[in-house]
């Protein structure tokens, strides 16, 4: 996913659990174009916590070595758990002493905003 003729100038890190069935990943690779329409110039990874690759140290690297330096962490959770509150913040941590110079933030879970909340509720009630 590089753009090695133009540097990146910030990225965006969708992230999700990760599964052992690799059709769990379709939707997340499906979001990646659709984020990257609403925000141009910006690079788009997906990475995952568990049983998928990238993680979310590679798809960072991969952001950072495309010459990002602004990277955000999209938390693609309903809710904010153990995972989202402990695990990610740590990995963040680990990402932001290994790039000093790279600006790397962290969301909150997708769920939390109650616009995603909004499009799930029109979901339910459709179906």
């Amino acid at each position: 996913m590089s753009h090695a003729n133009r540097p990146c100038k910030r990225g965006t890190v969708i992230l999700a659990h990760g599964a052992r069935d690799p059709r769990w990943r379709e939707p997340f690779d499906r979001l990646v174009p659709k984020v990257a329409r609403l925000t141009p110039g910006a690079m788009i990874q997906v990475a995952f916590l568990e049983r998928m690759e990238p993680d979310l140290a590679a798809a960072i690297a991969q952001l950072v070595d495309a010459g990002c330096l602004s990277i955000h962490v999209v938390p693609v959770f309903l809710g904010e758990g153990g995972h989202v509150r402990e695990d990610v913040p740590k990995l963040i941590t680990a990402a932001r002493e290994r790039y000093p110079h790279t600006k790397i933030e962290l969301g909150r879970a997708a769920g939390e905003d109650e616009s995603v909340l909004d499009a799930i509720a029109a979901y339910c009630a459709r179906t």
